[in-house]
C-alpha cells in the first residue's frame, strides 16, 4: 500500500539534501544545504514551484528537498543524551545490561563530588574511569585534556586511547533525544563549512555573537561553548524552531557538528537593538511615527506568540533589534516557555516584570503585556530605565500599592493610555495582544500621535 504524501503548501520552508542542476530553463538549480521557499504546489506531485534567497524562481524536484519542521512542543533535546547525573554505580551497571562492548554512559562521581565517571561495557562487565575536573579541563589519565564532556566523548569514540574499548554506543538517558539528530531531521542543521565569522558584534552572558557570512548573506551567530550553559540555548533554538513572522528575529540553523562550540544563526540585525537605537538617535532623529511604527511593529509579533500559546517572560527594548530597513523584531528567546510549562523567577528583570509572575510564578500573556507596557514607556522615552529615581527594592512594593510611572515627556494621551492598561494590577483586566494591536493601529489610522 502506497503512502500519498500531503503536497507542501506555499510558503513552506524546505532545505536542499542534494545539490541540483537545472535541465530546463524553467527549473531552479540549488546546492546542498541551500533553503529554499515552496512558491506552488504543481499537477506533479514530484516537483514543486520555489524561490531562493535572491529571489529567482523555478521547479525543483520534491525528491532533493525535505520539508523543515518546527523541532515538537514538549521535546528534551539534549547535546549530552548518554549523560544521566546524579545516578549511583549500580544503577549504571543496571543501565548499561544486557552487556555490549561500546555501550557507554556518563553519571556524576558519586565518591568524588564535582567529578564524573565514565562507564563502559566491554566484554561482559561494566568499566568505571574517573573523569577528573582539573584546573578547568577534564582528563581520565593526566595526559589528555578536554574542554568538556562532549570533547571527552569524541575523542574516546574515535580512540580506546587507553580505555579497554572505544566508546561504540551511547546509552541516551530516558525521555532525551539526541539535540544533533533532532535538528538534522527536522532540517534545522546548517554545515560549518558554509559559515564565516567575521567579527564581533557583542558579548552575551554565555558567549560572543558574531557577524557572520552564510552562502554569502550577513549572518548574526551565537558561539556557545558546550559546557552547562549550552543546554539553555538548545532549548532557545528549539523555540525558534516552531515561530515565523515577520516581527521575530528569525532562525536560519543551527550547527552542532564541531564539538567544541554551538553555533545558533539567525538574521542580522543591522540597527542593533531598540534600546540602544533609542538612546542614540533621540528625539531630534525619531519622530511620533517612528515610534508608533515600532510600538506596532513588537505588538504584531508579540500577537503572534500568543495566539500560539508562547510566553515570552523578558519582554523589553534591549531583546527588540531593528533591521536595517527599520522594522522592529522581538529576540532572545532564552525564557520563552510553552504557556504550560513556566517555571522559575530566578533570572527576570524585575521593573519588566508583572507583580504576579515576581511574587507567585504566574506567567501568563498578560504578564507579557504588562512587560509590554513597559516597553511602551521605553520607546516614548527613547530608551531612559523605567521607574527612574524610584530604588529596586521600593519598585515592587510601590507597584502592588497601585503605583505607575508618569508619561514620559511628549508622549501623546492616548499611548499613555494604553501603557496605563497594560499595568493593571489585576491580569485579567489587561487587554490582549491582539486589542492592543487594534488600538495602535487606530492611533494611526487617525494620526492621534
Amino acid at each position: 500500500m502506497s503512502v500519498v504524501q500531503t503536497p507542501w503548501q506555499a510558503g513552506t520552508e524546505c532545505v536542499a539534501n542534494y545539490d541540483f542542476q537545472r535541465r530546463t530553463e524553467q527549473d531552479l538549480a540549488f546546492t546542498k544545504g541551500e533553503v529554499l521557499t515552496i512558491v506552488a504546489v504543481t499537477r506533479d506531485p514530484n516537483w514543486y514551484k520555489a524561490k531562493n534567497k535572491v529571489g529567482q524562481v523555478g521547479f525543483i524536484p520534491a525528491n532533493y528537498v525535505q520539508k523543515r519542521q518546527g523541532v515538537k512542543a514538549g521535546t528534551k533535546l539534549s547535546l549530552m543524551p548518554w549523560f544521566h547525573g546524579k545516578i549511583t554505580r549500580e544503577q549504571a551497571e543496571r543501565l548499561l545490561y544486557p552487556p555490549e562492548t561500546g555501550l557507554f554512559l556518563v553519571r556524576e562521581s558519586t565518591n568524588y563530588p564535582g567529578d564524573y565517571t565514565l562507564c563502559v561495557s566491554c566484554e561482559g562487565k561494566v568499566e568505571h574511569y574517573r573523569i577528573i575536573y582539573k584546573t578547568g579541563k577534564l582528563t581520565i589519565d593526566e595526559e589528555a585534556y578536554f574542554d568538556n564532556l562532549m570533547q571527552l566523548v569524541e575523542h574516546y569514540t574515535n580512540d580506546a586511547d587507553g580505555l579497554c574499548t572505544s566508546l561504540m554506543k551511547p546509552k541516551l538517558m530516558e525521555g532525551t533525544v539526541a539535540a544533533q539528530d533532532e535538528f538534522s531531521r527536522s532540517g534545522w542543521a546548517l554545515k560549518m563549512k558554509d559559515l564565516t565569522l567575521l567579527q564581533s558584534i557583542g558579548k552575551g552572558e554565555f558567549g560572543d555573537v558574531m557577524l557572520g557570512d552564510y552562502r554569502g548573506s550577513k549572518v548574526a551567530v551565537k558561539c556557545i561553548k558546550n559546557d552547562a550553559t549550552a543546554q539553555a540555548f538548545v532549548a532557545e533554538a528549539l523555540v525558534m524552531t516552531q515561530l515565523r513572522h515577520k516581527n521575530l528575529v528569525q532562525l536560519l540553523g543551527v550547527i552542532v557538528e564541531d564539538k567544541s562550540s554551538l553555533f545558533i544563526v539567525t538574521e542580522f540585525m543591522a540597527k542593533g537593538s531598540l534600546v540602544d537605537y533609542l538612546r542614540s538617535r533621540g528625539r531630534t532623529v525619531l519622530l511620533g511615527e517612528c515610534l508608533l511604527k515600532f510600538s506596532l511593529d513588537v505588538s504584531e509579533g508579540m500577537e503572534y506568540l500568543e495566539a500560539n500559546n508562547f510566553v515570552h517572560r523578558d519582554l523589553a527594548a534591549r531583546n527588540v533589534l531593528v533591521s536595517e530597513d527599520n522594522i522592529a523584531k522581538v529576540s532572545d528567546f532564552g525564557l520563552t516557555k510553552e504557556a504550560s510549562a513556566i517555571q522559575d523567577t530566578s533570572k527576570l528583570p524585575v521593573k519588566w516584570t508583572a507583580p504576579e509572575a515576581l511574587r507567585e510564578k504566574l506567567f501568563s500573556t498578560k504578564s507579557d503585556v504588562w512587560s509590554f507596557g513597559i516597553l511602551l514607556w521605553e520607546i516614548y522615552s527613547f530608551g531612559r530605565v523605567p521607574y527612574p529615581r524610584i530604588a529596586l527594592k521600593d519598585v515592587v512594593p510601590r507597584v502592588e500599592r497601585g503605583y505607575k510611572m508618569d508619561a514620559p515627556d511628549g508622549c501623546p494621551a492616548v499611548v499613555y493610555e494604553v501603557m496605563k492598561q497594560c499595568w493593571h494590577v489585576d491580569p485579567n483586566q489587561r487587554p490582549s495582544f491582539r486589542k492592543l494591536r487594534e488600538q495602535l493601529e487606530h492611533i494611526k489610522a487617525k494620526e492621534l500621535y
